[in-house]
């Protein structure tokens, strides 16, 4: 079982744009630590990654912006922590109260619907 490392990413505005996850060459740097800063989970840690493959759930784009579509996904859905293989229950769960703090900044946002 991977032992994943869970964080509340930063941000600097939110969206409820479309959304896609995003690829390591959609962010505008090669600093893995920068971009992870965009993702709830990581494989290698956040502060220096191994590669881009060790983080997911992203919420926060490359333009800094907390999206509320990538939160949804990443709480229910096809690509959301729940689907993940090789994930501990403690860990599923400490990302998805992450999501819900992160939900709590979109006002009519209630991922338990």
């Amino acid at each position: 079982m991977t032992d994943y490392s869970v964080h509340e990413p930063m941000f600097g505005g939110t969206t409820r744009d479309d959304w896609s996850a995003p690829e390591e060459n959609d962010f505008d740097t090669d600093d893995l630590s920068d971009i992870a800063s965009h993702f709830v989970l990581s494989a290698s840690g956040f502060d220096d990654p191994e590669r881009y493959k060790d983080l997911n759930l992203p919420v926060v784009g490359p333009d800094g912006q907390l999206n509320e579509n990538a939160i949804q996904t990443a709480y229910s859905g096809g690509h959301s922590v729940e689907q993940m293989d090789g994930i501990d229950d403690d860990t599923k769960s400490d990302a998805k109260d992450v999501l819900s703090d992160l939900a709590d900044h979109f006002d009519d946002l209630d991922l338990d619907d």
